[in-house]
């Protein structure tokens, strides 16, 4: 999909060429387009993906708006015509040209390790003639963790839009009455949608809002935010202003001492407030930024520390009980000392994994392997519906053995054959059956679904038992939107280990090393927190408490009724076996949202356990949160409200509308938005060992459009050989001309074979 769109974005950039800019631009501008400026380089960005953005360089490396143009003769400048000659034909697909953009700010809100973003900005459609219209494609590069969009409002001419969830029974019926609009997520992060039918010089506002984790590495926590602009959306000339406005809050929730590291921007400090800073940067500028928006910090400590806010519930929240966050941090210690590890990695070896899912997999784990430590021990189980192990049993990590591994790896790892994950599991459970000083872990890495994963979490249930310290950590690591990720999830929550997953392929490397260090460097198990036992009821995300990691916080949190203590302790095992024991404070403060924050993480959660207990008490749960905090589900659809005239976007999101009621009038329209849910696995595509991929895969070509691009083709050699004035000059040559030309024709009627075979085997070019 991404390829189709930068061919479209090319296309775009030529097609602008025909606007006229003025004197002063017009000269310069009749050379080629810049390209995008890359975004600085970060050491959280592993060289996998520096390369990946320089290849995609097309791509949106920032807030982006585009003007989808299908007929190229409405393409000119809404002020100045530039009377350039008349185009025939339509662009197929259509061309994407990028608007110019006249202001940009971005607001970022940091919680614990999770920020809730928002972006305002107002594009021109600089390239339409004025009296035409064209709809235009908002895309928005949401960063590289993994997170959530919050919602979409627009204000165009005398129309605004915003977006809403909806039901997913309600689908059908809206389906009827609504517009209906292309996928919403470019790939894994970019977000999509469409404006329809903007008029020529209309000036398009957007506010758009996400959510996503910060990275956490070496004690700080980093947010990075698509911010490089290229810098053909610049406006022309000096007559609109370009002003970039950027304000960060930073909530550490803590009393701890923090520490402001790293900066892309000069923001300037305005004000702290107990455990909250803020920053501002604001300034008129002559070229937008060419560098991603990047601010990181830490929370100085030397030893593990944490805390527990509380929350009261909103007049309209659908959970009326009191919200509660409690996290621990590791602290600055690097040195401190970690658990002794047992791991069994399962790597899924199924013909789906064929290419560059199982290569990048292999790096992963190499990687991996190579950051064991002498005293671990380790084995690798690869599976298809067979599997094939390193060793019947755990060996120690030693630079031989690893060095073993690693071939072992490389010569064993070949793509094939079906999918079993619970023979597998079983046999890692084994393996780790008798740990006593160290914490036994199993990686799961999989692309695919399988038709019997709810008894795979019935059975492993079962083999964990509960509250025991050295029972084996499960993670579960996903590729690809064929697998079902709700799975994972519940067996990352069942077995009290993590969950990530890469929905695209050049992300599956970076993701899978940082869940192997987050996982493999603990420094606290069996954590236990004595608060729960003065409550009256409770409820915990995850249910199951992971260990504390060096490498990453500890955050969970959940709704309560009942009475929390003042203080609180909490308490587990460290590496030396010896008890651990701290004082949590408690605080009640409404100055960190928690159910915005935490909203996202619980949804996912609560699917996991709909899916798991097929509850529909849960499902109904779900789409209640989904609607109350506009955050996607698997039981709920978004859909973009157009009003023509009565309310704005904000009045539009505050009350909630009666979609029937709402269509029946004529200043309005729903528009349904696809694209949102990643379902629950594709088993069929599982065992059809279909390629990973996000979205749907591109389809084989019909016979008959291959034979319509086939005749088209050669229709199209015979106009250029037939015409009357070929045929005269032909009768005034002599018959050394004629040889030549002979000779010449059939050279270039045999470059024009393989243009058309081309054409026929590769309907896509």
């Amino acid at each position: 999909m991404e390829d189709g769109f930068e061919k479209s974005v090319e296309d775009g950039l030529n097609l602008s060429k025909r606007i006229y800019l003025g004197k002063e631009r017009h000269s310069s501008s009749s050379a080629a387009p810049p390209k995008p400026v890359a975004a600085m380089d970060r050491s959280s960005t592993s060289s996998v993906e520096a390369n990946h953005q320089q290849h995609h360089h097309h791509l949106p490396t920032a807030p982006m708006v585009y003007a989808v143009i299908g007929d190229p003769a409405i393409v000119d400048n809404p002020d100045v015509p530039s009377y350039q000659p008349y185009v025939y034909g339509r662009c197929d697909p259509p061309a994407l040209i990028p608007l110019q953009m006249n202001e940009i700010a971005i607001d970022v809100d940091c919680f614990m390790d999770s920020a809730l973003v928002e972006v305002r900005g107002a594009w021109r459609v600089h390239c339409v003639m004025g009296s035409r219209s064209c709809n235009c494609r908002l895309v928005v590069p949401m960063g590289e963790q993994q997170g959530s969009i919050l919602g979409v409002e627009i204000e165009v001419s005398r129309k605004s839009y915003v977006t809403q969830m909806i039901k997913a029974e309600e689908k059908e019926s809206i389906e009827k009455i609504a517009m209906n609009e292309g996928g919403a997520f470019l790939k894994p992060m970019i977000f999509s949608l469409t404006i329809p039918q903007v008029d020529g010089g209309s000036i398009i506002s957007v506010k758009v809002s996400w959510s996503q984790q910060l990275l956490y590495a070496d004690g700080q926590f980093t947010i990075s935010i698509p911010f490089s602009f290229p810098e053909y959306v610049a406006p022309f000339g000096k007559r609109f202003p370009k002003r970039e406005n950027i304000n960060l809050n930073v909530n550490t929730g803590s009393g701890e001492e923090v520490l402001c590291e790293t900066t892309s921007h000069p923001l300037k400090e305005r004000k702290r407030q107990a455990n909250i800073l803020y920053f501002s940067y604001e300034v008129d500028v002559d070229a937008w930024s060419k560098i991603d928006f990047l601010f990181s910090y830490k929370v100085y400590s030397n030893d593990i520390f944490g805390g527990v806010l509380l929350n009261p519930p909103s007049l309209y929240d659908t959970d009326q009980r009191e919200m509660f966050c409690l996290y621990l941090f590791p602290g600055s210690n690097h040195n401190r000392k970690i658990f002794r590890k047992e791991v069994v990695f399962l790597v899924d070896v199924s013909g789906s994994m064929l290419g560059k899912p199982l290569e990048n997999a292999k790096n992963a784990l190499s990687a991996a392997l190579l950051e064991l430590a002498p005293a671990d021990s380790f084995c690798i189980i690869a599976f298809n519906e067979e599997t094939f192990s390193f060793s019947s049993y755990l060996e120690l990590a030693t630079t031989e053995m690893i060095e073993n591994a690693i071939q072992w790896i490389n010569k064993n790892f070949v793509a094939g054959g079906g999918t079993n994950i619970m023979r597998p599991l079983n046999e890692a459970m084994d393996m780790l059956s008798n740990a006593r000083d160290s914490v036994p872990h199993i990686f799961l890495i999989t692309d695919g679904a399988v038709e019997d994963e709810r008894n795979i979490c019935r059975t492993i249930k079962s083999l964990i038992p509960s509250r025991v310290s050295m029972s084996p950590r499960i993670s579960t690591f996903g590729i690809g939107s064929y697998c079902n990720h709700y799975f994972l999830r519940m067996l990352a929550a069942i077995g009290g280990g993590h969950y990530d997953a890469a929905y695209d392929v050049d992300s599956i490397e970076t993701r899978m090393q940082r869940l192997f260090a987050r996982t493999l460097s603990t420094i606290l198990t069996n954590i236990n927190i004595d608060a729960f036992d003065h409550v009256d009821e409770f409820e915990v995300y995850p249910f199951n408490i992971a260990d504390l990691s060096n490498r990453s916080p500890l955050v969970v949190s959940g709704r309560y009724r009942g009475d929390f203590p003042d203080y609180c302790k909490a308490t587990g095992t460290l590496p030396d076996l010896t008890n651990f024991v701290t004082q949590l404070k408690v605080q009640r403060t409404e100055a960190t949202p928690l159910n915005k924050v935490f909203a996202k993480q619980h949804i996912d959660l609560l699917t996991s356990q709909a899916w798991f207990s097929e509850s529909k008490l849960l499902e109904e749960k779900v789409t209640k949160m989904s609607m109350q905090y506009d955050i996607p589900s698997e039981y709920t659809f978004m859909v973009l409200l157009q009003n023509n005239k009565e309310n704005n976007a904000s009045e539009l999101v505050a009350n909630k509308i009666d979609l029937q009621k709402y269509n029946d009038t004529k200043n309005h329209k729903i528009i349904l938005v696809h694209g949102l849910n990643i379902g629950f696995g594709d088993v069929t595509a599982t065992m059809e060992n279909l390629p990973v991929g996000f979205g749907e895969a591109k389809p084989e070509p019909e016979p008959a459009e291959v034979l319509i691009q086939a005749v088209s083709c050669c229709n199209h050699i015979a106009d250029c050989c037939c015409c009357m004035c070929c045929i005269q000059i032909c009768n005034e040559m002599n018959d050394q001309c004629v040889l030549v030309l002979t000779l010449l024709c059939t050279a270039v009627s045999c470059f024009a074979c393989m243009e058309c075979c081309t054409l026929c085997c590769n309907s896509s070019e």
